[in-house]
């Protein structure tokens, strides 16, 4: 029997949220556009929507929507402390719900409705309740609250669940997600990491944002509505798409180490040459490259090898001894990579001379 993730009682949701300011509602246009890469998966399964509000959940909303479309078997929806939805009721209600949808019509062409029922608990992800419906669910897809992706990457892997999650790029490099992505259980999803995201936010938010950024960097007025903007969010999923494979290398590397070596200086204390830039990954190298974190959103496992991070690496890979040094200044986290097959660089001078008689 697998153990369980059991919230700490001082650790509620309510707690994360006010601290940590986790309500980031995603927008339906960010949804519709990544997870239409994924339909091939979604065929009679049980989609959770385990951290989603059904009164504000575009995830839910998406769903539900395209639940015939997808051929979906059941939609799950959970969320914390809910309170009134207008489906269901006039007054606000304390008590966590869960709704169950299985579409507009059964298997006998009879047609069905929303199943709203009351959980006994406060509907965290991590309680009792949520973790039996994980168990009968095959993907989960919502947006985690950040100050917990890491237990929620956790729980997922710990119940062996497909996802499509929302969390902080930088979250790639930590010592609890870095070792999933390296070993090739966990990768980035469709859209760029160095894309902008906006969400919607709770009213409460919006003060604090007006006083601590500006219009345009922290937040943005789009239609009339504040949202946040946010530019290290990303997709996480378990889930291939077409990302995974296509060729970085073949289409969109045009660099080569042996036309100018000093343009790729190397680390002080680590046998590896830095990439500034993903476009600028040289396609001849054979040796270990330090490269962003965003190359993580272009990476073929078919092409290259993830030997480690500026952070985690060979020989010390469970201790923080941070590699990035050149000529003793610190740069940002790099991922350090190596190619599956790096290419030699064809010779033209004589090319046409030697082969066209």
């Amino acid at each position: 029997m697998k153990p369980e993730i059991i919230k700490n009682k001082n650790d509620t949701l309510h707690k994360q949220k006010q601290e940590k300011n986790d309500e980031y509602y995603t927008l339906l246009t960010d949804i519709e556009n990544e997870l239409h890469n994924y339909k091939e998966h979604f065929k009679d399964k049980v989609i959770y929507c385990n951290c989603d509000d059904p009164r504000v959940s575009n995830f839910f909303k998406y769903f539900s929507w395209q639940f015939e479309y997808f051929g979906l078997k059941k939609l799950i929806t959970t969320c914390y402390k809910n309170r009134n939805w207008d489906m269901f009721s006039e007054h606000e209600d304390e008590q966590a719900i869960k709704i169950i949808y299985k579409g507009d019509i059964d298997k006998n062409n009879k047609p069905t409705k929303m199943v709203k029922k009351e959980l006994k608990g406060d509907g965290d992800f991590r309680s009792r309740e949520c973790v039996e419906l994980l168990k009968e669910s095959d993907i989960v897809v919502t947006n985690p609250p950040f100050s917990l992706f890491r237990e929620f990457v956790e729980q997922m892997m710990l119940y062996n669940k497909k996802f499509i999650i929302i969390g902080n790029i930088n979250a790639a490099a930590t010592k609890e997600i870095f070792p999933l992505i390296k070993e090739n259980k966990i990768w980035l999803g469709v859209k760029s990491c160095n894309a902008d995201w906006y969400f919607d936010i709770p009213d409460h938010y919006k003060d604090r944002l007006r006083r601590e950024s500006k219009e345009g960097s922290g937040y943005v007025i789009m239609d009339g509505v504040m949202r946040a903007k946010l530019r290290n969010a990303s997709w996480y999923t378990n889930l291939e798409h077409y990302i995974r494979r296509e060729g970085l290398v073949k289409y969109k590397l045009y660099k080569w180490y042996e036309d100018d070596p000093a343009f790729y200086p190397k680390y002080d204390n680590y046998d590896a040459i830095e990439v500034n830039r993903v476009a600028d990954i040289p396609r001849d190298y054979k040796g270990v490259m330090g490269v962003p974190i965003t190359f993580l959103n272009q990476y073929n496992p078919n092409e290259f090898e993830i030997v480690g991070s500026s952070r985690y690496h060979e020989p010390n890979p469970t201790i923080q001894n941070d590699i990035n040094y050149i000529n003793g200044k610190q740069i940002y986290t790099r991922i350090l990579i190596k190619h599956k097959n790096p290419e030699n660089k064809v010779d033209f001078t004589n090319y046409f001379k030697d082969n066209i008689k």
